[in-house]
């Protein structure tokens, strides 16, 4: 599961406002349910706060990932990443990383200074600073996707067409590609929601199968909130659905007959 947990989070902040709506806001809390076939391996949340950082109104966002049941005895995933993003801009001024999986840990903060375009990364599990120049709207792994949720003539796009944006992440700018495969309504534990699909493109070959292994459906409404993920791996496949919401900037829309 390493790094899915990481993807999975992202994904789940991912949305789209089609016509100058506000997405998100104050209280937002996503809840997801993962599997890994017929395994329930974990959950994963995200939640959205108002606060103030240097004096700038910003959203904290926190995201958290975890494993449970015979997955945590297993594999043991905690992992949290936050993000505090200008309210008016959507770009990022600091990021967290606290991660453990498996064993494998993580802990890091970034703190982005708009106005040089510089980030400092502070590592505090091997002590160590490192500046990185990014360019301009270049977001963290979180704030990426509450960027997006803002992204203009979202409702045009064609099928094949995709969205690129700046992601600044391990220590790098990469352009992150997601491309629009078309519209679907999907039976959900809330009922029919209409969705809008994206694959993303991922590295192939480490734990993908391929470099459309991911597909994300994504609420057709003006929250564009992950409705399900899946993901194609190199062993087996992975499963996340939407559990649980509250707090949405919209309502949330169903299929009606």
């Amino acid at each position: 599961m390493k790094k899915i947990i990481i993807l999975l989070l992202v994904f789940f902040s991912l949305g789209f406002d089609t016509q100058n709506k506000e997405a998100f806001a104050d209280g937002e809390l996503l809840k997801f349910r993962v599997h890994y076939g017929i395994i329930n391996a974990g959950y994963a949340t995200i939640e959205v706060n108002e606060e103030t950082l240097y004096n700038q109104p910003v959203y904290h966002v926190v995201g958290k990932g975890y494993s449970t049941g015979m997955t945590k005895f297993f594999f043991e995933v905690e992992d949290v990443y936050e993000s505090y993003i200008d309210k008016d801009t959507r770009n990022p001024y600091r990021f967290i990383r606290k991660i453990n999986e498996g064993g494998y840990t993580k802990n890091q903060e970034g703190f982005f200074n708009q106005r040089t375009n510089r980030i400092l990364v502070k590592d505090y599990k091997h002590k160590t600073e490192k500046a990185f120049d990014f360019p301009d709207n270049a977001q963290d792994i979180l704030s990426s996707f509450y960027y997006l949720r803002n992204y203009p003539n979202i409702n045009k796009i064609k099928a094949g067409e995709s969205v690129v944006i700046d992601m600044f992440f391990d220590g790098e700018v990469t352009k992150f590609k997601l491309k629009f495969i078309g519209r679907e309504d999907i039976k959900t534990k809330f009922g029919v929601v209409p969705t809008m699909i994206f694959k993303p493109l991922v590295q192939s070959g480490r734990i993908f199968k391929e470099q459309e292994s991911l597909t994300i459906w994504i609420s057709d409404d003006y929250n564009k909130i992950p409705i399900r993920i899946k993901a194609t791996l190199l062993v087996g496949s992975l499963k996340a659905d939407l559990e649980e919401y509250k707090g949405l900037s919209n309502p949330f829309k169903l299929k009606t007959k």
